[in-house]
């Protein structure tokens, strides 16, 4: 079984060494602040701990979606100009054009002959979320003596991550957007999982490490570090839980 590592850059920002691959998820790094989004905006309450320059090369970025300024902020559109291949959603290549592969639900893109990435349902909030969050992607990363790796994107429906485990599980990490991200577009309903939902999802998927991402460093997360760690022991999964502080890295 081949190694994989992930580096926590900050928000849904990480390096995902894998196969010989280096990827990375959603990719943000643009200072603190105020980000508009139509007629409300999000506030990033803390910069990236790995600057762009600092990622090194990389073979392709993981776009769970292209909306929302907290998973593609300025600074990561610009970065996609330097990135081979960016997998996303259907929506997000007509809105992006050629600089976005897209990955529907349940295609594989074969990249190189050992690494596979499989394109999984999200879903950004309750039922019916998709006609005002937009369309959302998650990712399994597989193969032939490879980890496998499943990044969640910002998806709240166990409902999805019991898909996932059905084709997939167990799977060896679990990259799970937690952080029960709260704004008023459904009265407060999670649009990502919750603490209690993310140790839930770690059962399904029988995952042997779960490293949570998007889960802090923007004002509309409304669990965080504290939470998962209660989560985790109140489920007794404490020892699968891989809380990173930013900039560090997980080897498994």
């Amino acid at each position: 079984m081949g190694e994989v590592s992930i580096r926590y850059v900050g928000g849904p920002t990480a390096v995902v060494e894998i196969c010989g691959f280096r990827l990375v998820t959603d990719p943000t790094f643009d200072a603190p602040g105020d980000y508009p989004i139509g007629n409300r905006k999000l506030v990033k309450t803390a910069g990236p701990a790995v600057e762009a320059d600092e990622t090194g090369a990389v073979d392709a970025v993981l776009l769970s979606h292209d909306q929302h300024p907290d998973n593609l902020d300025e600074s990561g559109r610009a970065y996609l100009a330097r990135v081979p291949l960016v997998l996303s959603t259907p929506a997000a290549h007509g809105r992006l054009g050629d600089a976005v592969t897209a990955l529907p639900n349940w295609e594989t893109y074969e990249l190189g002959e050992r690494l596979r990435i499989t394109g999984v349902p999200a879903l950004h909030g309750p039922e019916g979320a998709e006609a005002l969050a937009g369309e959302v992607t998650g990712f399994v990363l597989h193969g032939d003596a490879v980890p496998t790796v499943y990044v969640s994107g910002d998806n709240a429906s166990l409902d999805h991550v019991r898909a996932v485990a059905e084709r997939f599980g167990p799977v060896d990490v679990a990259v799970l957007f937690a952080g029960a991200a709260r704004t008023p577009l459904f009265d407060g309903a999670p649009l990502t999982l919750t603490s209690e939902a993310a140790a839930e999802a770690a059962q399904i998927l029988g995952a042997r490490h779960v490293v949570p991402l998007h889960f802090e460093h923007w004002g509309h997360f409304s669990e965080g570090a504290d939470t998962l760690t209660e989560a985790f022991a109140a489920a007794g999964l404490s020892e699968r839980l891989r809380l990173l502080k930013p900039g560090a890295t997980f080897t498994e």
